[in-house]
This record gives C-alpha cells, structure tokens and sequence, in this order.
C-alpha cells in the first residue's frame, strides 16, 4: 500500500500531497474482519488488493484522519463502497485493478447491492472511468494539516 501511494499518486500529486495522502488512505482492517478483501497475488508476490464494503465509511484506512462509519448499509437503498484498492506498481497496468474491482463488483451484487460507490484518488480515476464508474460529485478536497488531497465520489450500477 504504501509502495502504491508514494509511486502511483506521485504522477498525479506534488510531494506534500502524497505525503498527506498516507493519512487519508491505508487498508481497514474492518474489511478483513468482514471477509470482503481480496489480495491478488503472482508468483508468491502481492501484486494488488482492494475489498468492497457493506458498512457505511467511503474511503480511510485504521490510521486515517476520516470519520469511520460501520452502520451497516441496505442493499436496497445503499449503494456498497469499494475501499482500498491498491495494485503493486511492478504489476500496474497489467489487469489486477479491473480484476480486484470485478471480484469487489460480483461479491456486492451477491449480497443483494445494485450499486456501488467509491472515493477514487487522482491516480485511481482513470481506472474507474475505464472501468464505467461515473462521477456523481463535484471533486473534493481532503484537508491534511492545511495540505489538499484531491478526490473524487463516483459510482456504477451493477445491474
């Protein structure tokens, strides 16, 4: 995770930014306890991980500054969160995002969601548009120590 965050956003944020980055994101471990993080590995290696969420928190890891929110969502009116999607910058571009987010798509749906929403930072939003996520806010600011880390709410129907 930390590999991702100082080499992927770097493309995308000035130094300062990537700094504050590692307090806005990071792995939940209320994803594992749940049972909906998935790793994808090749070779013995981690090659990328991300997990969907049927609780209310949009974005943050245990170590972040956002507010946590583990009420727990009704597919028929919540949309479920994609959370914590990281993929090894040795593996990028080589289909372990779209996979993660296909495992995280199918497991939410299975559990009855017909929508899914997510905060895509400036290095995931290609990938989500690429992968028919859709903004559905004006993009925010996360406010680290007066540092601004860009990010933007998108969703997709699973339908």
């Amino acid at each position: 995770m930390n590999r991702a965050i100082e080499s992927l956003q770097g493309d995308f944020l000035d130094p300062a930014q990537v700094a504050a980055s590692h307090k806005v994101m990071g792995l939940d471990s209320q994803l594992v306890a749940d049972g909906t993080y998935f790793i994808v590995e090749e070779r013995s290696r981690i090659a990328g991980c991300g997990g969907w969420s049927f609780r209310a928190t949009l974005y943050g890891g245990d170590a972040s500054i956002v507010g946590r929110e583990p009420e727990r969502l009704d597919p028929a009116r919540d949309a479920a969160k994609v959370r914590a999607m990281y993929t090894d910058p040795d593996f990028v571009r080589r289909g372990v995002g779209r996979m993660i987010l296909r495992l995280c798509e199918d497991a939410a749906k299975a559990a009855g969601f017909v929508r899914v929403e997510l905060m895509g930072t400036a290095a995931g939003v290609p990938l989500y548009r690429a992968a028919g996520y859709a903004s559905i806010s004006a993009p925010e600011q996360a406010d680290v120590d007066g540092v601004k880390v860009p990010l933007l709410r998108m969703g997709k129907a699973l339908i």
